[in-house]
């Protein structure tokens, strides 16, 4: 969060909140957190709901790059050399290896 903080002008996430209850002396205005805390008061304290959704995100990111960086190292599978090809008469998947089609008997010249 320091890089965060300095690059948006040094303000610190984690002391915003919201009093919802004065505390015992009857103040609703507190400059800090621990200040409400000290005195009793309740607080909605989103400022660490937003701290931890900035740290999240931070980490998200890293680890999509990570995990992209690893895919890129793996080495690409090769294609096999085909074992088939198409009868030109009836276009059915025959072995290279066929001299006449299975399937419709025709005489297939060598390749």
């Amino acid at each position: 969060m320091p890089p965060l903080g300095l690059a948006i002008g040094n303000v610190d996430f984690s002391d915003l909140f919201i009093v919802l209850k004065s505390g015992v002396d009857g103040s609703s205005s507190f400059s800090t957190l621990t200040d409400a805390k000290t005195t009793g008061a309740v607080t909605l304290n989103y400022g660490m709901f937003v701290n931890n959704i900035v740290n999240f995100i931070i980490v998200a990111i890293s680890v999509f790059i990570v995990v992209k960086g690893i895919n890129k190292l793996k080495r690409k599978e090769v294609p096999s050399a085909p074992n088939t090809k198409n009868c030109p008469y009836c276009q059915t998947a025959i072995s290279i290896k066929a001299t006449r089609c299975p399937n419709c008997t025709s005489q297939l010249v060598a390749a």
